[in-house]
This record gives structure tokens, C-alpha cells and sequence, in this order.
């Protein structure tokens, strides 16, 4: 499995927003993630930017209205709709949502929507008044039930000064829109996910807690990744980092919210990835008010918090839910020896275990390296890699539990 937009052929549409100016960003991003991209200027856009903009960022011809009319003629927009994975129309005004959503053809870009079968992303960009007039809403709501995906707009300044709703969504946002629609028809399709991410806080009064230096950057990039093969993702998390498109979050604080959670959102489950670093004691009581520092020394009695994954066992045994449980383990001595007592305690298919104290491989850096050792006893230890490339490998072992 790798990034769904690697090897898709995207027709990017481009209308006259001021907004198309971020959409050769937008335009160099799903390049640079693969993507053979083929973009569509219309008049109007050609008056913000020239096709030589998009050809730089592309690599390939980027087409106006006057090639409708050249020597290809009427087959050039054939062509471009019928080899295309995606039809996104970023920036779209409300006149190109209009001829849309009436079916007019009256420019290069419309006549390639009309003539497309594959999937089209809409991402509105106009002034608040017309986004929120009557006519637009119905035209979006016409798109909606034919099956256009709707990305944005957002609140924020306008190109008129105002502050409203109208306002395109970032490339980045766009980027994971199409992201998460080109991987539905992925190997874990239809297959619903958990998984937990960051470290719990244990609240020791109103504006303290116990915590670890867990950031959940490989929790995030394993729901990137359970995404990218078509899961369907519950993240529950006590992290604020930038969350996967398509990806239900769940925010939770302390180990007790979590195991709620989890046993929650696992009841229906198929599959739960534990890799928050979850605290196993917490204050035996919270204070109601700020403690005030005095000269004594300061004595906190904490208790046990409940083992998550020992609970889900002990649902598994019932419903048999979740079909597959793969743990996680942060060591600082005895790798192997820990994460093998922990897989067999706590009945887990697979346990992915990392010594935190190693600099480039624990709490809050990008790269990770980890030991694999399965039900089985099969074991595999990984090089230093990225925690992406870890989250792919974890997630090529879910698709195999499961099939």
C-alpha cells in the first residue's frame, strides 16, 4: 500500500477567485505526492494566473478555453474526463457551481465536468452574501445529492473586507480531501478502526497534572495510514496535532476518559491500534482548588488506573470485538523481554514495542524504531524509519489479520 494519490491522474479546474492563488500550491502538492495532474483554466482564472504557472509546478500542458477550439478540437475534453481518477474545481465561484449543477457547457472546464464519470471535488470560494444566498445553497445541495464532494468554504476575511462564511479552505485541507476520497476502495474498506494516540493526563488540581512526553505523532500517522487503505478511523486522542481528512476524532484527557472510549468506540470495532502512552496511576484525590506552595514537602498518593487493553480481552472473549488488537509498548530496558510479558497478559495479536530513551526513536521526534513480535512468536526488528513508514507497516499486518 502507498499514498492513494501516487499514480492517480487528477484534473485540477480553476475559476475566477481571487483564491486560485493558492491553488498552485495546491496543484505542486499532489505532484510532488504522485499525481499526474492536468489543469483546466477558465477565463476567468486566466485573468489571476497563466497556465505557464501550472506547467512549472506540474510538469505538464495546462489547458484554457482556446484549446477547446484548436486543432483537438471537441475530443480533448473527452479525453481529459475519461482518463481521470478525480475532478476537483478549486477555487469554485458561484457561476461555475451554477453551470454545474444546470449542466451548462458553455467553456473547456464544464464541458470536461459534464462529460466526467469519475468522482468531483467541489471547493467554494466567494463572498459571503453569495455563498449564503438561496440560489447558491440550492445548486450545492443539487451537487451533494448527485454525489459531489463539498470541501469548505470557511469563515474568515474576504476579498470584499468583510468576515464570513465563503472563504476557501487551504490547500492542505483540500490536499486531504482528496487524499482520504482517492483511498476508499482501499484493502481495509469497509473495515472500522480504533486507535489511540498521545499521552494521558492525570489531573492533580484545576491547573495541574501528571502527564509523559508521549506527542502522538505515531498514532496520527497510523490513522493516516489505516485512511489511505480505505478504513474507516476513530482516533481518540489527547493530542491537538493537525487531524487526518476523514478521520472521527474522539478528545479525551485522562486514562479513565479513554478506557471509555475506547471500550466504547471498540464494541462495533474490527480492529484497535493501541498506541497512546497511557498513565497507569493517576492522584488518589483531585484538589478542588490550586495547590498553594508552602514550606512542607508536598506527599501525593496515587492509585492504579484501569488496563485498558486487559478490558478489551475481557470483551473480546464476549463479543469477540475488536477482531484484531495490536499494542504498543514504551521501554527503556529489556525490549523484548517487556513486550513479550505484555502480548501474552494482555491476549494482543501483535505488539510494536520502542525503546523511548534512544534520541532518535522516542517521545516527539519523527523517526521511530521498532521491534514487531506477533502472536506466533514471529518477530521482526525495523531500522530507523520515519514514523509514516512504521505506520504502513503496522497497517500491511492489519490488512493480513483480516483477510
Amino acid at each position: 500500500m502507498s499514498n492513494p494519490i501516487q499514480g492517480k491522474r487528477i484534473v485540477l479546474g480553476i475559476t475566477g477567485s481571487i483564491a486560485c492563488y493558492k491553488v498552485a500550491d495546491l496543484a505542486s502538492k499532489l505532484s510532488q505526492a504522485g499525481a499526474a495532474v492536468d489543469v483546466i483554466l477558465t477565463e476567468g482564472a486566466r485573468q489571476f494566473l497563466t497556465p505557464l504557472t501550472f506547467q512549472s509546478v506540474t510538469g505538464r500542458r495546462a489547458y484554457t478555453d482556446d484549446d477547446l477550439w484548436g486543432s483537438e478540437a471537441h475530443v480533448l475534453h473527452v479525453g481529459l474526463a475519461h482518463d481521470a481518477d478525480l475532478l476537483a474545481i478549486v477555487p469554485a465561484t458561484a457561476n461555475s457551481l451554477a453551470k454545474l449543477a444546470h449542466g451548462q457547457s458553455d467553456n473547456l472546464l464544464s464541458v470536461t465536468a459534464l462529460a466526467a464519470t469519475c468522482p468531483l471535488l467541489l471547493a467554494p470560494a466567494m463572498d459571503g452574501g453569495m455563498y449564503s444566498h438561496p440560489a447558491t445553497q440550492a445548486n450545492l445541495t443539487v451537487l451533494e445529492e448527485r454525489g459531489a464532494k463539498i470541501v469548505g468554504p470557511e469563515e474568515g476575511h474576504l476579498a470584499s473586507g468583510l468576515v464570513a462564511m465563503g472563504r476557501m479552505s487551504e490547500p492542505a485541507a483540500i490536499l486531504g480531501a482528496i487524499r482520504y476520497h482517492l483511498s476508499r476502495s482501499g484493502p481495509l474498506q469497509g473495515i472500522q478502526v480504533v486507535i489511540t494516540a498521545g499521552g494521558t493526563r492525570e489531573a492533580l488540581d484545576p491547573v495541574r497534572f501528571l502527564t509523559n512526553h508521549s506527542s502522538g505523532k505515531q498514532g496520527y500517522a497510523l490513522a493516516q495510514a489505516a485512511l489511505d487503505a480505505g478504513a474507516e478511523v476513530t482516533l481518540i486522542t489527547t493530542s491537538s496535532l493537525p487531524t487526518p481528512v476523514g478521520a472521527n476524532v474522539v478528545s479525551i484527557n485522562s486514562t479513565q476518559e479513554m478506557a471509555e472510549a475506547v471500550l466504547y468506540a471498540t464494541t462495533k470495532a474490527d480492529v484497535l491500534l493501541m498506541a497512546a502512552a497511557v498513565a497507569d496511576y493517576r492522584p488518589a484525590q483531585i484538589a478542588e482548588q490550586k495547590i498553594k506552595k508552602s514550606d512542607d514537602d508536598l506527599r501525593i498518593d496515587l492509585v492504579r488506573n484501569p488496563d485498558i487493553l486487559i478490558q478489551v480481552a475481557n470483551q473480546r472473549r464476549q463479543a469477540d470485538r475488536p477482531r484484531v488488537v495490536i499494542g504498543f509498548a514504551a521501554e527503556t530496558q529489556n525490549l523484548r523481554e517487556n513486550a513479550a510479558g505484555k502480548l501474552q497478559r494482555k491476549n494482543l495479536d501483535m505488539i510494536v514495542a520502542n525503546d523511548v530513551s534512544a534520541a532518535d526513536a522516542g517521545f516527539g521526534v519523527d523517526t521511530n524504531r521498532v521491534f514487531l513480535l506477533e502472536r506466533d512468536e514471529s518477530e521482526v526488528e525495523l531500522p530507523l524509519m520515519t514514523k509514516s513508514e512504521v505506520a504502513q507497516i503496522v497497517i500491511d499486518k492489519v490488512v493480513q489479520f483480516i483477510q
